[in-house]
This record gives C-alpha cells, sequence and structure tokens, in this order.
C-alpha cells in the first residue's frame, strides 16, 4: 500500500457523507503520527461520537495485509485520558487531526491539550494517582503467591506482564508524564526518568527474561517494594507544613458521633460493632492528624503503620489493642477519655469546636453567621 493514510481519507469522507451531525472529531495516533512506521505496521484512528448513532460508525478491518481499527472514544473518556485517569494520554496529546465536526468541536478537543499541558503543575495529583496505579500491581503479586511455584511459566509471566505495565505506568505519573510510544518502544523513555528505583533497569530486564517462576515472582516483589519506597520518600517532599484550623475544621464533630457508636458497642456488648467503630475510629483520627501536619494523606500501601505516630504522640489511647471481646470496660474508659482529650487537643491547636448547650444557642449562632 503506497500511502495508508488514504484509507483515512476514505473514511473521513464517509463520515462525511453518512455522520454529517453524528461524529464530531476524527484523528490518527501511534507509529503512524510519530513518524516511526514500518512496513506492517497498523493505522490506528479513532473518533469522538457527537450522538448515540455516531458509535456506529465504528469498524476494524484489513487491507492489503495491514489491519485497521476505527473505534470511537466517548468525550468523558478523552477527558480521563487528558486527566491523566487513564494510560492512554498520548492518544490525545499526540494524535493528529483529520476532522473536525465545527469549530467548536476542534477548540473543545484543543482544551483537552490544554489540561494535559496544565496538568505537570500538580504534582501532588500526580503523586495520588500514581498511588493508586500500584496498588492495582498487588493483585498480580497476590495471585503469584496463590500459583504452584516451577508449576505453569506462562501463569507467572502472564501476571508479571500485567505488573510491570501497572508498575511503570506509576512511575510515569511520579514522573509527571505519559508514555509517548507503546510497550517495548518506550523502553528509552523510562531509562530517562528522573525519578526511579535505582535498580529498575536490572529488574526490569529479569523480569522480562526470567525462566523461573521464583526468580519472576521475587523479581516482581522486589520492583514493587522498590517502588513503594520510592513513593514514600517522594510523597514526603510535598509537605507543606501542620495547619489545623483548616484541615480539622468540623472533624471532631463528625468523629464524636463514631466515637458514641464505640460507647452504645460497648454497652450492649455489642462485639462486632465494637470491632468495626474501635479500629476505624483510630484509623481516622490518625489519618487525620497525619494531614492536618502534612497537607496531604499517608499513603495506604505502607505497611509500617508509620502515619499513626502523630496519634502515638498526643496521647491518645491504643484502642485496637484495649479491644477485648470478654471486658469492655478499659476500652470504654479510655473512649471516654479519648473523647475529652481529643476535644482539648484540637482546641489547643487552634480548631473550633462547634458545641452548644441548647438549641437557643445554636439558634443565637446561626444568626450571626
Amino acid at each position: 500500500m503506497q500511502n495508508i493514510l488514504d484509507v483515512a481519507h476514505t473514511m473521513v469522507q464517509h463520515i462525511r457523507t453518512h455522520y454529517p451531525d453524528d461524529i464530531a472529531v476524527v484523528a490518527y495516533y501511534g507509529s503512524q503520527a510519530q513518524g516511526t512506521a514500518t512496513k506492517r505496521s497498523d493505522l490506528d484512528f479513532f473518533f469522538i461520537p457527537a450522538s448515540d448513532n455516531g458509535y456506529s460508525a465504528s469498524i476494524q478491518f484489513v487491507i492489503d495485509n495491514i489491519s485497521f481499527d476505527f473505534w470511537p472514544i466517548s468525550w468523558e473518556r478523552a477527558g480521563r485520558m487528558a486527566s491523566f485517569e487513564e494510560p492512554n494520554t498520548s492518544i490525545i496529546a499526540d494524535c493528529k487531526l483529520l476532522y473536525t465536526r465545527s469549530e467548536a468541536d476542534r477548540e473543545r478537543f484543543m482544551n483537552l491539550r490544554d489540561t494535559i499541558a496544565e496538568m505537570p503543575k500538580h504534582g501532588l495529583k500526580f503523586m495520588e494517582k500514581a498511588e493508586s496505579k500500584l496498588q492495582e500491581a498487588y493483585v498480580h503479586l497476590y495471585k503469584m503467591s496463590r500459583g504452584e511455584e516451577e508449576a505453569n511459566l506462562s501463569f507467572y509471566r502472564n501476571e508479571a506482564q500485567g505488573l510491570l505495565t501497572k508498575v511503570l505506568y506509576s512511575l510515569a505519573l511520579l514522573n509527571r508524564t505519559y508514555f509517548t510510544k507503546g510497550w517495548g518502544k518506550n523502553t528509552e523513555q523510562i531509562r530517562q526518568f528522573p525519578i526511579q528505583p535505582a535498580r529498575l533497569e536490572q529488574l526490569m530486564d529479569k523480569i522480562t527474561m526470567a525462566k523461573a517462576c521464583r526468580e519472576l515472582r521475587e523479581s516482581c516483589e522486589q520492583l514493587v517494594d522498590d517502588t513503594l519506597q520510592l513513593l514514600l520518600e517522594q510523597k514526603d517532599t510535598y509537605s507543606e507544613g501542620p495547619s489545623y484550623p483548616d484541615r480539622m475544621k468540623g472533624f471532631y464533630e463528625e468523629v464524636k458521633g463514631i466515637l458514641d457508636k464505640i460507647l452504645t458497642s460497648c454497652e450492649m456488648n455489642d462485639k462486632p460493632s465494637a470491632f468495626f467503630w474501635a479500629i476505624g475510629a483510630q484509623d481516622e483520627i490518625a489519618r487525620f492528624l497525619y494531614y492536618s501536619v502534612k497537607g496531604h494523606w499517608p499513603i495506604e500501601l505502607d505497611p509500617s503503620l508509620d502515619y499513626q505516630r502523630y496519634y502515638v504522640q498526643a496521647g491518645f489511647p491504643d484502642l485496637a489493642a484495649l479491644l477485648d471481646p470478654d471486658d469492655f470496660l478499659p476500652l470504654q474508659r479510655a473512649v471516654e477519655q479519648l473523647e475529652e482529650d481529643l476535644e482539648n487537643y484540637l482546641k489547643a491547636k487552634g480548631v473550633k469546636i462547634n458545641r452548644f448547650d441548647s438549641l437557643a444557642q445554636f439558634e443565637a449562632f446561626l444568626n450571626e453567621k
């Protein structure tokens, strides 16, 4: 085929004729758009429907032994890609436009590209997205841990591939960027990441070349652990310093309801409720104290519970340790004391507590607002 884009232009003409009001944008991406196509390169092109009927234009076909995939992306999904909520940001950022239904459609699409350009300014948002993507890698680790070693190399390789793609995407987000090329072709970009685990390239080689299940699993475990430690280090750089009055506003009033549930559970000898509420309350208070000091939330993947150090330093009781299904009295007394101590602690930090002795007092407060 002399010019593969002739097929794309044929599709555009088909759109103009049969879907003039139903398709907003047509574009192509990948190696053809980047100028790196080979003789076997396919053509990936997409469209954004403007109506439900527009989706019916989707088609996949082969011409002269070259595959073509003309598939729909909704405006909503394109927005998620532009916000780095999906891994295919490059599709929006680096595609070549073939057709727009109107100037308004073109402007709306270009606004998505503006979003991509603006996103790197928001480092903490990228940090949180990187955490979320790394969480997905743990599913593959779990499945490996349940597999029979040396029994099925294909199974381990399948899980390792899934894990590696998620870890690498997490690292891309940590570096506030997106992959401009597909897997295998993005190795050089990965090598150039300013922020990466020290053994990244070594572990990537082990994972992609391992011939034994045990080596594959251990390399994956090491890569995830190294990446987690890197996330912990990097997130700490986003600390904004303490600010209790703003970050803890309204917190005591909410958590008091949880503490009251614990007291009720203790009085009624309700063991399941006491378990859930006691542990949940301590964790919630600890997380908010951490947030008040750091300005960001702790990483949920951190197995150390280090974020609870501010709870411990404040002298608050270990409700999880005091939970005894045979004797709720120690827990009940601890919660009663915690309720008082927490209120005093927050007041000392400048947090305003909305506590009223009567409805009349509350009405007066509302009238003064």
